[in-house]
């Protein structure tokens, strides 16, 4: 009651202060001047006391770009100027070409980015000196520190700044004080009650809670570097669709849903779309993003967000319908028939091939994307061992060992359910392996995959590497002589692992295509590098050569490649064999294509050249090997390897005839020449 009165009283003092001076009364006292202040301090406290979620202002060393830091001062103005994050004794003034490259330096070149926006290195005196070694912190010195973009603190290192910013995405707080993102238009409360963000890819809008990034925090996973997978994804899908409609396609991970709501978006029609997830806060996402769309969910009874991101009618129809589904993969995809199945879990897919290979329909397509990168890439033997039955080792291919790894591992679960594979697409890049197959039903082809998987003999002193064949010891094998020059056991059994192509010429240019039909300029140049690494070719030859064939056999099926002209044969809408083409024929066809197949595995120009010797140029060494009359491509596994059917002694043959010594080499020989 106390507390009351009081309240009362000062709101009674407030408005005799105003009351008096809008009569025009005597001015304020001093006294009442001092009482203002201080209730307008303690309101200041309070205020800071709680979280604040927007501040006007930032600090100067957080910009969004280079020009940022520059526009700070003049720098086309004439004279020396100061730096605007130094202090005049650590950085003196200097003229503008000094000062700008300080900027870039000192300040720029260390920034910590979070959300779009760079936290630069300050050395301003924003914290306190830091004490000299006899304890006197008045003769001590200021430490670069940076400025927290979220709670305005500051942090020394770099690391322990990108931990602090780490610790906020984990609680949700990234809400930074201000906002300077552009790809972030709108921002309303999420299914869980926390602030969301919307962000476009490839004309889907898609809503990510502040720690998307997180999976073992956030249901809703995103991951904005997976842009090449969900890509090349939509591209395979996009070349069945254009062999037989209406697809049933599934999503098994749906997350956010992005993924089936650009197939939903772009095919339209020609695609039923069902994505499926296990948690609840996905599920209530997913269809929050249909809406946001403007897709239907099928079942739903909620309407298509409106233009201003608020519920309610849109004019006209929606533009797809998507089944949204609460459902563990493994269940609906042992209940459900698919032409094409999407497999993208957080780390290895091996648990869910038995029931994707269960229900898919003849000659269906499905994707795998596996993320588990330390398994795979060699880092975590025991685990590989414990998930695809492989034994590896590091080497200098090992992203195609890999790829090979997981084809192998799918091959196998295709064969528990009397299905063969075809692989259209390997793809091993920094974060995830993407592997597309053709699924063919039968024994015979489920024969016929797992007659691939053989053991890989890899020698470990000069990593030359060859597929053992049945009968064939392992000595005799290798074409390298080290293991008669050298002591001891020198090759290592790798595997089992899939023998044969990687690619499909045909799958791939109908995918180049579609890539260029839906405007995906950023997978192009990958798309075309897949190209000329199934034809063993180089890019050159790819750009300037012959036309390709009209139509391409893949699996006993005629289907029209990315050139044009007149269709000699038409592959039937449901995918089935055509009629005039005997099983035999069919055969010899793929029998003599077998030798057009590309080598496997590749050498590294940079692992085998020559001490003091400098190297041809990459494009000059292919060309080299070319007129050596060798098959040669580059690869997308690593920039600087070579893939070539040619030996590993052949390979560093060529590449010893073509390299030069160098100036040390040069100089060594001479000062040689003139002791002897």
């Amino acid at each position: 009651m106390a507390e009351l009165t009081e309240a009362d009283a000062a709101q009674l003092h407030q408005e005799d202060v105003h009351i008096k001076r809008g009569d025009g009364g005597d001015a304020p006292s001093s006294g009442d001047q001092a009482a203002e202040q201080a209730a307008r301090s303690e309101a200041a406290a309070d205020n800071d006391a709680k979280p604040s979620t927007t501040t006007t202002d930032r600090h100067i060393s957080i910009q969004t770009k280079l020009e940022g830091l520059e526009m700070l001062l003049d720098l086309n103005g004439a004279g020396r100027k100061s730096c605007p994050l130094c202090p005049e004794e650590k950085f003196k003034a200097c003229y503008s070409h000094k000062l700008r490259r300080h900027l870039q330096n000192l300040h720029w070149k260390v920034y910590v980015e979070f959300e779009g926006q760079r936290m630069c290195i300050c050395h301003l005196p924003c914290r306190n000196l830091k004490p000299s070694l006899s304890g006197d912190q008045a003769s001590g010195r200021h430490v670069a520190h940076y400025h927290c973009i979220v709670c305005s603190v500051t942090i020394a290192r770099k690391t322990d700044m990108i931990s602090h910013l780490k610790r906020h995405v984990n609680k949700g707080e990234t809400e930074a004080s201000y906002s300077g993102s552009s790809d972030v238009p709108f921002e309303e409360p999420a299914p869980s009650g926390q602030a969301c963000k919307i962000m476009k890819e490839l004309g889907t809008n898609v809503q990510l809670l502040p720690n998307h990034t997180t999976p073992q925090k956030s249901d809703t996973y995103f991951n904005r570097k997976m842009k090449t997978n969900r890509q090349l994804v939509f591209c395979s899908l996009a070349v069945l669709a254009e062999e037989r409609n209406p697809l049933e396609c599934l999503d098994a991970f749906g997350a956010t849903g992005i993924m089936g709501l650009q197939w939903a978006k772009h095919l339209r029609n020609a695609v039923k779309v069902t994505i499926t997830d296990i948690s609840d806060t996905c599920v209530k996402m997913i269809k929050e993003n249909c809406e946001l769309n403007h897709i239907r969910v099928d079942g739903g009874s909620r309407g298509p967000r409106g233009p201003d991101g608020t519920g309610g009618e849109v004019k006209g129809a929606p533009v797809a319908t998507v089944e949204v589904a609460k459902m563990d993969a493994n269940v609906i995809m042992h209940l459900r028939p698919f032409d094409y199945i999407h497999l993208d879990p957080f780390g290895t897919a091996v648990n869910y091939l038995d029931s994707a290979f269960r229900n898919v329909r003849n000659l269906g397509i499905i994707s795998v994307t596996s993320t588990d990168t330390g398994s795979l890439y060699s880092k975590s033997p025991n685990v590989t061992l414990r998930h695809y039955g492989c034994h590896i080792v590091r080497t200098e291919y090992y992203k195609e060992l890999a790829a090979r790894m997981v084809v192998a591992t799918v091959a196998r679960a295709a064969a528990r359910c009397n299905k063969g594979i075809e692989v259209l697409l390997a793809v091993a890049l920094e974060h995830f392996v993407l592997v597309v197959v053709r699924v063919l039903r039968g024994p015979t082809q489920a024969d016929e995959s797992v007659k691939k998987l053989r053991k890989l003999v890899h020698c470990q002193w000069c990593e030359e590497r060859v597929f053992l064949k049945q009968g064939n010891m392992v000595d005799d094998t290798l074409p390298c002589n080290c293991h008669g020059s050298l002591p001891g056991k020198t090759a290592v059994q790798l595997g089992p692992l899939w023998c044969g192509a990687l690619f499909n010429t045909g799958f791939l240019r109908r995918m180049l295509s579609a890539a260029v039909q839906h405007s995906m300029d950023d997978i192009q140049p990958l798309v075309k590098t897949l190209i000329c690494e199934s034809e063993c070719t180089t890019l050159k030859s790819f750009v300037h050569g012959p036309p390709a064939l009209t139509n391409q056999v893949e699996c006993g099926v005629v289907i029209k490649t990315l050139q044009g002209g007149e269709e000699s044969g038409r592959a039937d809408q449901t995918g089935k064999r055509k009629t005039g083409d005997e099983p035999g024929n069919v055969v010899k066809k793929l029998k003599s294509d077998a030798s057009l197949e590309h080598p496997p595995f590749y050498y590294s120009i940079h692992r085998h050249s020559i001490r003091g010797m400098n190297m041809p140029k990459l494009n000059k060494f292919l060309q080299y090997l070319t007129e050596a009359s060798f098959r040669v491509s580059r690869t997308h596994f690593d920039p600087t390897g070579v893939r070539t059917d040619a030996t590993l002694e052949q390979f560093k043959s060529v590449l010893t005839k073509y390299s030069v010594p160098n100036a040390t080499a040069t100089q060594t020989s001479v000062s040689a020449e003139k002791t002897a």
